[in-house]
């Protein structure tokens, strides 16, 4: 018997020497102070998108929702440059933390900030983190997600082989794609497989940060899809969009301010960044969770490169680009 307990405490030990430590300490993150930032560039708009992790419809607590914000993506609405872009936030990203609970405890994910702080809190959070500022904002739940992607006649996406057999095996009915679903391939997803397909973190590679492209993926398809969309079809978005979301700042006004942008752009390329771009991230054991250790100086250069290279583009609406190129022509490189 004595052998037999010696083993399994020596067992024991192996086991807990193979996991990380549980309070791996983090570097400071610095932040720009919120009254310190720039306001949004001319014609720029933003819009972050969050998506609660519950299927469940019901009402928030004093507005804040109930779920982690798994999903973070900004939506910028460039009408200058003409650009549409949209900005994943992999959700484990250790930020700075305000009024945290306990004294010195600065640092946290991101993806509990609005359920612990409220949803105007995370905007904060998000701004003096990438340098910009952000206050308007959207909560869905995935049943809200999965609404509105039906009422927009599902979306299509490009499967791998192990997407494929992932999804098959563990997650969606035969019946929720066209054609129902047998291989790698092409198809068009009802709303509930597409909340499911964007999800996927264990299969095909990649984890959280595969989640990110994944979504990314859906939004900039639906995208494509709504090129060909009218004005009114386009205002009963809006309707759908605000009878489909949990607690919104965003009023019918600018509701509606928004989809003219949208409409008007409708036909651009959408764009798309990760936060963490490549070589600004690493993965920490923090208080024993998996987290990602962002170096936020970095994920500012690149936001603001991602931004600021709108006022690079010149799109010309009339023949004054002849006269600018034959000016550009006697110009006197030298002086």
């Amino acid at each position: 018997m004595l052998k037999r307990l010696l083993s399994l405490l020596c067992a024991l030990l192996l086991t807990l020497g193979a996991f990380p430590a549980l309070a791996a300490t983090p570097k400071p993150i610095d932040v720009i102070p919120y009254e310190d930032l720039p306001e949004p560039l001319d014609g720029q708009y933003h819009y972050l998108l969050l998506c609660e992790d519950l299927w469940a419809d019901s009402p928030t607590r004093d507005g804040k929702p109930r779920g982690n914000t798994d999903g973070i993506v900004l939506v910028t609405l460039d009408t200058r440059a003409r650009r549409v872009m949209l900005t994943s936030f992999i959700r484990d990203a250790l930020v700075s933390r305000p009024n945290p609970d306990k004294p010195g405890d600065g640092i946290g994910r991101i993806n509990y900030i609005a359920k612990q702080s409220g949803p105007e809190t995370l905007c904060r959070v998000i701004s003096q983190h990438i340098g910009v500022k952000v206050d308007k904002y959207i909560i869905f739940t995935f049943k809200h997600v999965s609404d509105i992607i039906d009422h927009l006649g599902g979306v299509t996406i490009t499967v791998t082989a192990e997407e494929a057999s992932y999804l098959n095996r563990y997650r969606i009915s035969r019946t929720s794609t066209k054609p129902s679903m047998a291989s790698a391939g092409t198809y068009l997803f009802g709303g509930h497989a597409a909340v499911i397909y964007m999800r996927i973190r264990k299969a095909g590679g990649g984890g959280d940060f595969m989640r990110t492209q994944r979504v990314r993926t859906v939004l900039s398809t639906l995208a494509d899809q709504c090129r060909e969309i009218t004005y009114d079809e386009a205002r009963n978005l809006v309707n759908v969009v605000l009878q489909n979301n949990v607690v919104t700042n965003i009023n019918l006004e600018t509701m509606v301010d928004a989809m003219e942008h949208a409409f008007e752009l409708r036909g651009c390329t959408v764009e798309e960044l990760r936060i963490p771009p490549e070589g600004a991230v690493h993965p920490i054991s923090y208080v024993g969770m998996a987290a990602q250790e962002l170096d936020w100086d970095k994920c500012r250069v690149a936001m603001a490169d991602y931004l600021e290279n709108s006022f690079l583009v010149y799109t010309p609406r009339d023949d004054t680009l002849l006269d600018d190129l034959e000016d550009l022509e006697d110009f006197d490189w030298d002086e």
